[in-house]
């Protein structure tokens, strides 16, 4: 049996994280990535250690959700 290799272009957007975070080194970021099935996103934040968070959409309105109410 052939396995499907598939070939494809992701979109990601980047910026830099100082006008943010004060306290960040000088060439902290962070990038997201749109999952090639649409279905969520990675989250990279590269500041004193670089971290990775995937979401799909619905956790991440859940979580905008959430954090509103703990605002409130």
């Amino acid at each position: 049996m052939k396995e499907k290799i598939e070939k494809y272009n992701r979109k990601a957007i980047f910026s830099t994280l100082k006008d943010y975070e004060f306290t960040c080194k000088e060439h902290s970021y962070i990038e997201v990535t749109e999952w090639n099935n649409g279905e969520g996103f990675d989250v990279n934040v590269c500041n004193y250690t670089d971290k990775t968070i995937a979401l799909t959409h619905g956790e991440f309105k859940l979580i905008k959700k959430l954090i509103k109410k703990l605002e409130e």
